[in-house]
């Protein structure tokens, strides 16, 4: 099942680049190189997990696709620019990502921030361009800002770099994935309910889901990071363990991190028991992101 359901993740990825590089195509009075800088990070290779959920909850509650590829563009402009800004010397200090040179060392540090710059403020601006309900559209950048800003993502990338100076301590690497990682799961799937028009409980549930699954994910990557390769990975391995980062093996070792990220597979899984076999892909995509090799 899981390598039937990475086929076809790698196939929504596929489609998903397509209509990204659409939107990611500006009028000729953008400069130049900013494009560039932003068209090769957001375009690299990637799973494509944030956009997915986003189309999928969106069916999942009786909505279209049609009506959750802008947004689940938006999704990825904000995951991207956080890749880019993590990658800074400033922040993480690395020099490949999805198997490429990052972006501030393929262009420069300037443009590598400009390019993040630019791609959260597009993230906003596709949700009031493309959404056509004005008062849905107000309601999803909310739901972004609040999944992205300082008690989210950028909240949880700030505990991260803080918890480099402390002793490893569980509750606050599950703060740090919380945040950081799980925060724009959680909204992807909302988003996605959102656009698809379910209701409040609906939402909720999607939302939960997606906690679960980002919790999940980054235990999962945490993993990664000790026992996989930059080969298969596309990136820098070890070094979380150099940076002494807050992560589950720092502070339960391996064995008890696969327990642990098994076990927020099966509550994300849960979650979606009021769902039929319609949600048997995303119940596949929890058992995917704790059994993938990259």
């Amino acid at each position: 099942m899981t390598t039937s359901f990475s086929k076809s993740l790698k196939d929504f990825a596929s489609e998903f680049d397509r209509r990204f590089g659409e939107y990611l195509t500006p009028g000729d009075d953008v400069p130049s190189e900013l494009v560039k800088a932003i068209r090769y990070s957001a375009l690299a290779p990637g799973k494509r997990i944030r956009p997915y959920l986003v189309v999928r909850c969106c069916e999942l509650v009786g909505g279209r696709a049609a009506d959750a590829w802008s947004i689940a563009a938006a999704v990825e402009c904000v995951h991207t620019f956080s890749l880019i800004h993590d990658d800074l010397p400033a922040m993480d200090d690395d020099d490949l990502r999805r198997g490429q040179p990052t972006c501030h060392k393929k262009f420069d540090q300037a443009t590598a921030v400009l390019a993040g710059d630019a791609l959260v403020v597009l993230a906003f601006e596709l949700l009031t361009r493309h959404v056509k309900d004005q008062a849905v559209a107000a309601r999803m950048v909310l739901e972004l800002a609040l999944g992205t800003g300082w008690a989210g993502m950028i909240g949880g990338q700030t505990a991260d770099i803080l918890g480099q100076s402390k002793p490893p301590v569980l509750e606050l690497a599950s703060y740090i994935h919380k945040r950081k990682t799980a925060s724009l799961f959680e909204t992807s799937c909302r988003l996605g309910a959102m656009a698809g028009r379910g209701d409040t409980d609906t939402i909720a549930i999607c939302g939960c889901f997606g906690q679960s699954l980002g919790r999940a994910f980054q235990i999962a990557d945490d993993l990664l990071d000790v026992t996989s390769t930059a080969e298969e990975l596309g990136k820098k391995v070890g070094k979380d363990a150099l940076a002494n980062k807050q992560t589950f093996p720092q502070c339960v070792g391996i064995q008890r991190s696969r327990t642990a990220a098994t076990e927020e597979a099966k509550a994300a899984i849960a979650e979606l028991s009021t769902f039929g076999p319609q949600a048997d892909d995303l119940r596949a995509l929890a058992r995917y992101v704790v059994d993938r090799n990259y």
